[in-house]
């Protein structure tokens, strides 16, 4: 048995309805990585993620992006979505609303401050179909461990981020289940629309690494495409 929900519960849908979950498009699949970027990791997914043309959203933790910024430089370079995740991964639960807001707007300090970096770049990817830039920064946010409480995601939509859960959990992250068992949450559950969640951890590669290019490559094979939010 699973230590953790493999789908999203749908009360908790029901009881925040806008908190993303799922798109609405049956034929995209939305790849989501937590916790990076790390070395190694991080840029082994974007090897994968290329093979089959995907972008995705990575959730970094900004102490992350402080400590390895050319990884960073890299998601922007290849056009992937980027998400808040706490400046060191805080749980929601057990931080008091005002540190835990705190703590995400110097995570997006941080985030903004190297997304500078590439404001040339990103300003030569506007065409007339396209107004937006191509990396703009959007201020997407998924919780640590997915604990927040209401009052700190009150707080932070007033703060105009839009927070993001997911649809399905891999479960890459425990080391409980098997990189089968990893594989089957996914395809057993994701179809059309959903977001999946995976992690560019140490902790996770031992089932991401399996589990990561079999699911590419099963979604492929279907016809879907790989779009970030």
């Amino acid at each position: 048995m699973n230590p953790f929900f493999i789908k999203y519960p749908s009360i908790l849908r029901k009881l925040y309805p806008n908190r993303i979950t799922q798109i609405q498009d049956k034929k995209s699949i939305y790849l989501t990585f937590d916790d990076g970027p790390i070395p190694e990791i991080t840029p082994w997914v974007l090897e994968q993620l290329k093979q089959y043309n995907a972008k995705a959203t990575f959730f970094c933790i900004s102490d992350n992006i402080r400590k390895n910024p050319e990884i960073f430089q890299q998601l922007l370079k290849e056009e992937h979505s980027i998400g808040n995740h706490t400046f060191n991964h805080l749980n929601g639960w057990k931080t008091k609303t005002e540190v835990y807001v705190e703590n995400v707007i110097k995570a997006q300090e941080i985030l903004l401050e190297n997304r500078k970096q590439k404001r040339e770049y990103r300003e030569e990817k506007r065409d007339n179909n396209n107004p937006k830039p191509a990396t703009s920064a959007q201020k997407f946010f998924r919780p640590p461990y997915g604990k927040i409480k209401n009052s700190q995601a009150t707080e932070l939509v007033k703060l105009n981020y839009k927070i993001v859960m997911w649809e399905v959990l891999s479960g890459d992250f425990e080391n409980r289940i098997s990189k089968e068992k990893c594989f089957k949450n996914v395809i057993n559950n994701a179809s059309g629309g959903s977001t999946i969640v995976f992690h560019d951890s140490q902790k996770a590669f031992k089932n991401l690494e399996y589990t990561l290019p079999k699911v590419l490559e099963y979604y492929a094979e279907k016809g879907f495409s790989f779009k970030a939010l």
